[in-house]
């Protein structure tokens, strides 16, 4: 209902922005040379004002109101049973809500039986109310301003104003968005490391990994929590995708660029891309049942022991799926080489390949970089199909062809695990911080690379 209420206020504040433009019209008799500002700007202003005092209304009074609800409700729960503890009166309120939306409760008495009335009472009010309040608020805003409309009335830049103020907000949101996930990882792997009494070594250079077996009294035990094997498996996977998709990209793309005809092109790079949209469980799937069973029984073939969950499976399928990647982006910087840089090499004598080879792949490389370094990240926040064909279990070990897991697979796993979420969080949110702390020394690395050949080339 709320979400209607929503879309209600964006329908009203989009009438406000017909009847703003016409009120404007409609003052000066249809000369648009006696406004300050163009009708659509006093629409424009007409609209913003409605849609956010409506918004604003909508979220601050729905969240206020509420939360005023809730207390009130357990507040009542303890009025009539004094001896509860502040969790049974949860419990209570949880029940109450149950029989009031029609569900089943943990159990049935008189007094949930009355709070699930008030429950439904409550949620009645608070929803139209807050409905009504919000739509009240959006109708008196958008009067407010078509009152406002005169001939001298500074629409252009109030509402300009008001439309750099909302794009600082969404810059500020994404800023603290990225400051609070930032910092999240941070207290949790401070939190972890205090749990095991700050032998930072033992989670970096430790080969074993099973830090939910070792849990006593809330306390993790440093000896299990080595994650030099996910740190491995990772490496391992990776590694396999890069050799299967940098090759094979970067090649697709210097042909489509420079080799391939029209027809060729206008086919094969919309077929390459659709690689791009096919969803990772599906990749899981292929790999899974196609190819690992294909390596494997290839291996038997020759006399080689492969694993029915393997890094190589894993890494092939992984390279598959970051090729539209990689070649995309690569064809369009190789495209964007000024054409310049190809006619004077073909006039110092130099063939098409020796052009490609170090005049125009030099040139792109700042891109190339780029997309190789979106393909490695891809690869490295890969799960699904890491969990369908390499395994779940923390092997340490060189050879691809046995099982292993990654660094992301286990953080799935800690989280939705049956253990305690403090317990499990810490595990879980340090290989994050350390995969991110790991990410950004590699864009870091390409940046330099980028800014040095960007200096070579503009």
């Amino acid at each position: 209902m709320l979400i209607l209420t929503f879309f209600a206020i964006l329908a009203l504040a989009l009438a406000f922005f017909f009847l703003g433009r016409r009120r404007a019209l409609a003052v000066v008799q249809g000369e648009v040379r006696q406004l300050h500002s163009r009708p659509n700007f006093h629409g424009a202003l007409a609209l913003l004002v409605s849609a956010i005092a409506g918004i604003i209304v909508l979220v601050v009074v729905g969240l206020l109101w509420g939360a005023w609800v809730e207390s009130a409700l357990t507040s009542s729960i303890l009025d009539a049973q004094p001896e509860l503890s502040p969790i049974e009166a949860e419990l209570v309120l949880s029940d109450a809500r149950a029989l009031a939306s029609g569900g089943i409760a943990s159990r049935t008495d008189a007094l949930r039986e009355d709070i699930a009335q008030q429950v439904s009472a409550a949620e009645r009010l608070h929803q139209w109310g807050t409905i009504a309040l919000s739509v009240v608020a959006a109708v008196s805003a958008g009067i407010w301003a078509l009152g406002k409309i005169a001939p001298d009335w500074r629409a252009r830049n109030r509402s300009e104003t008001i439309i750099g103020r909302i794009l600082m907000l969404t810059a500020v949101i994404a800023i603290l968005t990225t400051v609070g996930i930032v910092m999240s990882l941070i207290f949790e792997t401070i939190n972890f490391f205090n749990n095991i009494d700050w032998q930072v070594h033992k989670f970096l250079f430790g080969t074993t990994w099973s830090p939910l077996s070792g849990v006593q009294a809330g306390k993790l035990d440093p000896d299990k929590v080595g994650a030099i094997p996910l740190f491995a498996g990772t490496l391992m996977i990776t590694v396999i995708a890069m050799l299967v998709a940098v090759p094979i990209g970067l090649l697709s793309a210097i042909y489509l660029s420079d080799f391939a005809g029209p027809k060729v092109r206008a086919w094969a790079k919309p077929m390459l891309e659709l690689l791009a949209g096919i969803p990772t469980v599906v990749y899981g799937f292929f790999a899974a049942i196609t190819l690992a069973p294909f390596i494997r029984n290839s291996g038997e073939a020759i006399g080689l022991t492969i694993a029915s969950e393997s890094a190589l499976a894993a890494g092939i399928v992984m390279g598959i799926m970051i090729i539209p990647f990689i070649s995309s982006l690569s064809d369009d910087v190789i495209n964007a080489v000024p054409q310049s840089l190809r006619d004077g090499s073909y006039g110092l004598g130099a063939t098409k390949a020796e052009t490609i080879r170090q005049v125009v792949l030099p040139a792109a490389l700042p891109g190339i970089v780029s997309a190789v370094l979106l393909g490695i990240s891809r690869a490295v926040g890969e799960t699904m199909i890491v969990v369908m064909a390499a395994g779940q279990g923390a092997n340490l070990t060189a050879n691809p062809l046995e099982a292993v897991t990654t660094v992301t697979v286990q953080i799935v796993m800690l989280i939705t695990g049956d253990t305690e979420a403090s317990t499990a969080a810490g595990p879980a949110f340090t290989l994050g911080f350390t995969l991110f702390c790991v990410t950004l020394l590699m864009n870091i690395a390409a940046q330099r690379v980028v800014r040095k050949y960007r200096e070579l080339y503009d």
